[in-house]
């Protein structure tokens, strides 16, 4: 189960569909399960490495259990990586010290170190995020870009590709709020091995830049 809520910090939807599943342990579980069956789990990271070249500084928004973060680390990359449970945090850092984690709040992001060459949003961290919150998520997010950065978020667009019980966020909606937080779209991919989007596509790659 997930840990107590951080004072300062409001649950996401996340904190409720995550400890409803086993919390922490059990989402690194299938990912583990499904590298050992031989699937590729790093297509975030390929998708990174083709639009930066370590050792770019990427800031993993949104960061789980360490998965990407722990994988631009080992590839040379200056990451660090943000959540808003203490428990996924817990189980990055446990995996992956090499990395700096901290558990944060998106929405009042405030990181020491801002400028960061990208920022990645994946694991359908924006739908998950806290109703009503995505507007300032992404006025933090564009806070913390370096002028020229780049902003990446994938994210389901229908219940297929979305938990149960998590609401969808229009890739309109989303390109408003980044619209209005000052970052320009550049492309848009159905895959993060980049296979084009079209209306109807029920994931989105969104790429924007500062």
């Amino acid at each position: 189960m997930s840990e107590p809520e951080v004072p300062g910090i409001p649950p996401t939807r996340w904190s409720r569909i995550a400890a409803a599943a086993g919390g922490a342990a059990a989402y690194q579980r299938r990912f583990d399960e499904l590298a050992a069956s031989g699937q590729d789990v790093h297509g975030e990271a390929d998708l990174v490495a083709s639009l930066v070249a370590a050792p770019a500084r990427v800031l993993d928004a949104g960061c789980g259990t360490g998965r990407v973060a722990a994988e631009l680390t080992r590839r040379g990359y200056r990451c660090t990586g943000v959540d808003a449970e203490p428990d996924m945090v817990s189980v990055a850092r446990e995996r992956d010290p090499a990395t700096a984690y901290a558990v944060a709040d998106l929405a009042a992001l405030a990181l020491d170190r801002p400028g960061f060459d990208l920022v990645l949003l994946a694991g359908n961290v924006i739908p998950l995020l806290g109703p009503a919150t995505l507007g300032q998520v992404m006025s933090r997010v564009a806070a913390h870009t370096r002028p020229g950065g780049q902003v990446v978020a994938g994210f389901g667009l229908d219940a297929a590709h979305l938990p149960p019980g998590c609401p969808v966020t229009t890739a309109e909606d989303y390109d408003a709020a980044c619209l209005a937080a000052g970052l320009t779209p550049v492309t848009r991919h159905a895959t993060w091995a980049g296979q084009p989007w079209t209306a109807g596509t029920g994931y989105l790659v969104a790429l924007h830049r500062c």
